[in-house]
C-alpha cells in the first residue's frame, strides 16, 4: 500500500518541478523587506509571514467564516473562533498550543492543538521548519478535521526576491491515514509611509496555494458523524449513514484537491498586527459523499508578541 502511495507521489511530482522550474526564470533586483517582522516564524496565528529572531512569547485571536481542512470544508458552514500561544526560542525551536470554539456548537470548546517544532535557515533565501501537532477534540466537535489527531509537517521556502516558493508535506494519522502535499507561491509587500506615526505601517502578502492529496479523512469523519455528509446539500442531513465503502480507493489515492487564492491585508506596530485575510478556495476532484464548491472565506486576527 505506502509502495503503490509512493509511485502516486511520484507521478505528481512532474506538476511540482514543472512549476518551480517556472519560477526559477524569475527575476527581480529589488532587496527583500528588512523590517524586524518580515519574515515570521513558524504557526503565527497571522499570514503575514513575520519572523521572530529573539526569546519571545505571541498571542493572538481569530475570528473565521468557516473551517476548511486542506481545501475540504464540513457540510455546514462552521464560524469559529481561535487562540494561539507560542513561544520561540534563540536556537530556533519553538513550542505552541492553539484552541478552538465552533460558534454555535455544543461544546465550550471544540478543539485543542498542542505541538513543537524546530526552524532552520540554511541559506538566507532558503529556510524550512519541521513540527509536529498533536489535535484533541470534543465528542461533540463537528469539524471534518476530527477525523485525524495527529500531524507531522514539513514545510520549506525560497525567497525568489520576486516572490516566495514553499512546498508544505504534511502526514496525517490518528483514526485516517492521509499525505497532502501543498504548494505556495506569496508576495510580501509592505508600505514604506507610515498612517499615524512613524512606527507602524501596512503589509500585503497575496499568495496563490495548490493542495494535492489522499482524501481518507472524509469517509471517516461520515462513519464518526452518522448521516452529517449528504448528496443533496439538505442540512442538516436526516437519516442513516451513506455507504462510503465504495469510495475508500479513490479516497486513498492522491489527486488535486484544490487551488486558492489569498489577500491578507495587515496593520503592523512593533510589537502588534491587525489583519485581514480574504480566501477564494476551489475545490476539484471532490469525492462522491462530500458536495463542496467554490467558496469565499474570511478571517479575522490579531496578535501581540512578547520579548
Amino acid at each position: 500500500m505506502y509502495h503503490w502511495i509512493l509511485n502516486r507521489v511520484l507521478i505528481k511530482m512532474k506538476y511540482i518541478c514543472a512549476l518551480l522550474l517556472l519560477t526559477i526564470y524569475l527575476d527581480a533586483t529589488a532587496e527583500p523587506p528588512n523590517r524586524g517582522f518580515a519574515d515570521r516564524s513558524v504557526r503565527i496565528v497571522a499570514d503575514s509571514d513575520t519572523i521572530i529572531k529573539k526569546r519571545s512569547v505571541s498571542a493572538g485571536i481569530s475570528y473565521g467564516s468557516d473551517a476548511s481542512f486542506f481545501g475540504r470544508t464540513g457540510p455546514v458552514k462552521y464560524q469559529f473562533l481561535n487562540t494561539d500561544v507560542i513561544y520561540n526560542t534563540k536556537s530556533g525551536w519553538f513550542v505552541y498550543g492553539s484552541a478552538y470554539k465552533v460558534l454555535g456548537s455544543i461544546p465550550n470548546v471544540d478543539e485543542i492543538d498542542l505541538g513543537g517544532g524546530y526552524v532552520y535557515h540554511i541559506t538566507p533565501k532558503f529556510s524550512g521548519n519541521i513540527s509536529y501537532t498533536r489535535f484533541i477534540f470534543d465528542r461533540e466537535a463537528l469539524i471534518i478535521k476530527s477525523a485525524s489527531s495527529n500531524d507531522i509537517n514539513f514545510n520549506n521556502s525560497y525567497d525568489w526576491k520576486i516572490l516566495k516558493s514553499g512546498v508544505v508535506l504534511d502526514y496525517l494519522f490518528g483514526e485516517s491515514h492521509d499525505f497532502f502535499m501543498t504548494i505556495t507561491n506569496t508576495k510580501y509587500i509592505e508600505t514604506n509611509w507610515s498612517i499615524f506615526d512613524d512606527k507602524d505601517y501596512l503589509s500585503f502578502n497575496p499568495g496563490f496555494n495548490i493542495i494535492l492529496g489522499t482524501q481518507n479523512f472524509v469517509q471517516k469523519y461520515n462513519m464518526n458523524h452518522p448521516g452529517r455528509v449528504d448528496l443533496n446539500y439538505n442540512l442538516p442531513p436526516i437519516g442513516p449513514p451513506i455507504e462510503v465503502q465504495k469510495y475508500a480507493k479513490h479516497n486513498s489515492e492522491i489527486d488535486m484537491l484544490n487551488y486558492s487564492f489569498k489577500i491578507p491585508i495587515a496593520y503592523n506596530r512593533p510589537h502588534y498586527t491587525f489583519e485581514f485575510a480574504y480566501k477564494y478556495s476551489i475545490p476539484v476532484n471532490v469525492e462522491g459523499i462530500l458536495r463542496n464548491h467554490r467558496e469565499s472565506f474570511y478571517n479575522l486576527t490579531f496578535y501581540y508578541v512578547f520579548y
